[in-house]
């Protein structure tokens, strides 16, 4: 994204039309370029290229491989705007020369464990692939060269790309199916890197950590055998895996002892290193990831150079590569940036630009031996030993209190059906209840108000003013669309997580240290430094003031403990089950705080317990599953039973986890469903799910203005699997980044499209 969200302010100018098409491209060349430099003058000798994307690099290969589905082609845009269409849906009037545009995004899902969202490849019956005629790996490699930097191009490989795809609705394709058409492609693009000078390409195959079906699994050796042995023709080949362990696939790596090398994360899982170093073939390199690519504590560079010792003792030092653990796109662009950091704490973070300076450390330090490294490694181990004895990481009275929790503070008074009977009686909802799931628009005079309390240009009594009158038109705003529970907006609110961190003890806090979401989208997570408590209310002020102006029920909006755990970046100095609970101790205390100040629906928001389950099944991810699920109960079970408690989840494929979904016990659940197969609610149908659901009915990352009869099309569908008593009508989730005239236009469709099923089933009943 650049060190100041470069690329964010240049795509959206460019959405919004106040950059060219030419101005959008050479920003995007400058930002390469830039950050070349950055890697080069940090003394990293071998630097990736075709890592740079305008919204997301699975959505460039979808694009690289002609894979783009019919629906976006048939309109003829500029490639750069077909690619944003994928991306966030595009949607155009028609004019005297140019005929309508209307069509939504493709799904888009969470790329493995972290925040980060990938668009999936959608693909079709009788898929065919073609090579892009100016291919971007091959663009910016010799870009790169121009600029005096020889890379290493990288590209997501073939059996991931089809096993993270998915078959288009209508469509019956098993996408693993199509990797003999797929792979004269890559043939095709190996070969053109060649001819430009590559002499090494990156192939990342991350799927290789997950527990695979066999088909999946049988897929690389057939593949790999094609790719690596095309000699000449070719540039070696490094195939890399990340964010956990390939220990239970060793029988795969086993089988590409025909490539250059192999990269793996032993940041994640350092027990796999030995097992590994056992696969590799007589001749193959080993890339092993020493430095974090997913958080931002100091590397320990002693005990990462131990273990690249451990490789260099077993293959040679000509044979093993110094790498991060994975790309360092999770990671916030530079340490540099943060002028405010009080000193201690910034001491103990590494961003991207340092971690890249940490293997250069650490690969000097393992080849030309400590000595040469002498005053780099004294001051890490320095700043190791204050972190760990530092007093600000320890309070003993949240200890104390997790040390009293009892098992009865884990459930609530009573079960489901007698809690939903009171609570209907308490609330009056009709059938087929409408809602949003917490933001609306956060306008430019908001943000601007924000910044200047911030800066101390306005008094806190002005600035609460201001929040107020914000409030007030919400809930008129809610009042004139006709919703049935309403939600204040969140105006004060800069973050659903940064917010409630800034109200918490145990978090620090940065200016720059931004880290790329999905597309434009851009997050500044907190940093989880000591133990959580919470000194007073966060929340209260707000959401009495909106109860006390609105004629519906108010719902009181907070960031669940997973969530808050998982997108912040957490302590790895304790386990995350122990910060979760204090975190949810925090919850709990506010929970009763607003049911206290007549808030009697209160959403609790987990868009994160998916994103926290270990990729593979087996006791790692039972263990998650339940402190996690305990951590949600522990922060909610505190509230009488005609208070109705929410709970709101990101895209998800449930089955991998709907024990843990039921047994948060939620009266209400939100999901991200709107660019999904309704099919995928059948898992609720299977299971009897016995609660409400409401499945998100338009897709909320996209300017794109559904019909009402685009919502009842999707209401109709959930219907074959969802009662009409349990079923919800939502978005797909907070509408922070949305625009005031498409959320008008939007909410308004939903809530007619409600009505009309609320009268159907009404002269049904």
């Amino acid at each position: 994204m650049g060190v100041d969200r470069d690329l964010k302010k240049a795509t959206e100018a460019y959405w919004a039309g106040k950059l060219s098409q030419e101005e959008l491209l050479a920003e995007g060349k400058r930002l390469r370029e830039a950050h070349w430099k950055l890697q080069k003058d940090a003394g990293v000798d071998i630097i990736p290229s075709n890592d740079f994307s305008y919204y997301d690099h699975v959505l460039d290969h979808i694009q690289l491989f002609g894979a783009t589905p019919p629906k976006y082609t048939q309109y003829n845009l500029d490639p750069i705007d077909e690619f944003f269409a994928m991306g966030r849906g595009h949607q155009k009037p028609q004019t005297d020369v140019k005929p309508a545009v209307d069509v939504p995004s493709l799904e888009m899902v969470k790329w493995f464990d972290s925040n980060y969202h990938y668009v999936k490849p959608t693909l079709q019956d009788g898929q065919k692939f073609h090579l892009n005629a100016n291919p971007k790996p091959v663009t910016e490699f010799l870009e790169a060269k121009a600029a005096g930097v020889v890379t290493r191009p990288v590209l997501l490989g073939p059996v991931s790309f089809l096993t993270l795809g998915k078959a288009d609705r209508g469509q019956s394709i098993d996408p693993i199916d199509l990797l003999q058409e797929l792979l004269p492609v890559y043939e095709e693009l190996l070969a053109k890197l060649k001819e430009a000078g590559a002499e090494t390409v990156q192939i990342d195959e991350p799927v290789l950590v997950f527990d695979l079906p066999p088909r999946v699994k049988n897929a690389f050796k057939p593949a790999y055998e094609k790719l690596g042995n095309l000699g000449n023709k070719a540039p070696q080949l490094v195939f890399a895996t990340y964010f956990a362990d390939i220990v239970h696939n060793i029988d795969v790596l086993k089988s590409l002892q025909n490539l250059y090398a192999i990269h793996i994360d032993v940041v994640r899982n350092p027990e796999q290193l030995e097992t590994v170093i056992g696969a590799l073939g007589p001749k193959q390199t080993l890339s092993i990831g020493v430095v974090d690519g997913r958080n931002i504590w100091k590397t320990n560079l002693k005990k990462a150079i131990e273990k690249v010792e451990v490789a260099t003792q077993k293959l040679g030092k000509e044979r093993v590569l110094v790498a991060s653990s994975s790309s360092l796109l999770h990671t916030p662009h530079t340490l540099e940036s943060e002028k405010k950091l009080d000193a201690e704490v910034k001491d103990w973070f590494s961003f991207a630009v340092e971690k890249a300076k940490e293997l250069a450390v650490i690969a000097k330090a393992v080849t030309d031996g400590p000595a040469s490294v002498r005053d780099e490694l004294e001051a890490n181990a320095n700043s190791i030993q204050a972190r760990a004895t530092s007093k600000r990481t320890n309070d003993p009275k949240v200890k104390d209190r997790q040390a009293k929790i009892t098992d009865e503070m884990f459930n609530r008074k009573s079960p489901f059906p007698i809690r939903i009977s009171q609570q209907q009686v308490n609330l009056n909802l009709p059938m087929f209840p409408t809602t949003t799931i917490g933001s609306f628009p956060q306008t430019k005079e908001i943000r601007i108000h924000r910044n200047k309390f911030t800066k101390g240009e306005i008094t806190p009594e002005e600035y609460e003013k201001f929040i107020e009158k914000e409030i007030q038109d919400v809930v008129k705003i809610q009042e004139e669309l006709g919703l049935d529970v309403y939600v204040h907006g969140e105006p004060e609110r800069n973050d659903m997580v940064q917010y409630f961190g800034e109200r918490l003890t145990g978090y620090v806090f940065t200016t720059h240290a931004w880290v790329q979401s999905y597309g434009s989208r851009c997050v500044r997570p907190p940093i989880i430094v000591g133990d959580i408590s919470r000194p007073k209310s966060m929340t209260v002020k707000e959401s009495k003031y909106a109860a006390s102006i609105s004629n519906k029920p108010m719902k009181g909006m907070l960031t669940g403990p997973i969530t808050c755990l998982r997108w912040s970046f957490p302590r790895d100095d304790i386990h995350q089950s122990e910060q979760a609970q204090q975190l949810a101790l925090a919850l709990r205390d506010e929970v009763v705080d607003l049911e206290s100040a007549g808030i009697f629906v209160i959403q609790v928001d987990e868009p994160a317990l998916r994103e926290g389950l270990p990729l593979r099944s087996g006791l790692e991810r039972e263990s998650y599953l339940s402190w996690a699920v305990k951590s949600f109960r522990l922060a909610v079970s505190g509230v009488k039973d005609s208070t109705q408690i929410h709970s709101h989840f990101c895209y998800s494929e449930f089955q991998d986890f709907f024990s843990a979904i039921a047994a948060l016990d939620a009266d209400v659940l939100s999901i991200e469903n709107s660019k999904s197969d309704a099919k995928l609610l059948k898992v609720f149908v299977d299971e009897a799910y016995p609660r409400h659901i409401g499945p998100g009915v338009y897709d909320i990352h996209s300017p794109r203005i559904p019909s009402e009869q685009e919502i009842k099309d999707r209401i109709q569908e959930m219907l074959q699997y969802l009662s009409p008593d349990q079923l919800w009508i939502d978005p797909d989730c907070g509408l922070k980044t949305r625009q005031w005239k498409e959320t008008k236009a939007s909410l308004t469709n939903m809530v007619n499209a409600a009505k009309f099923f609320r009268q159907q089933y009404g002269k049904a009943n």
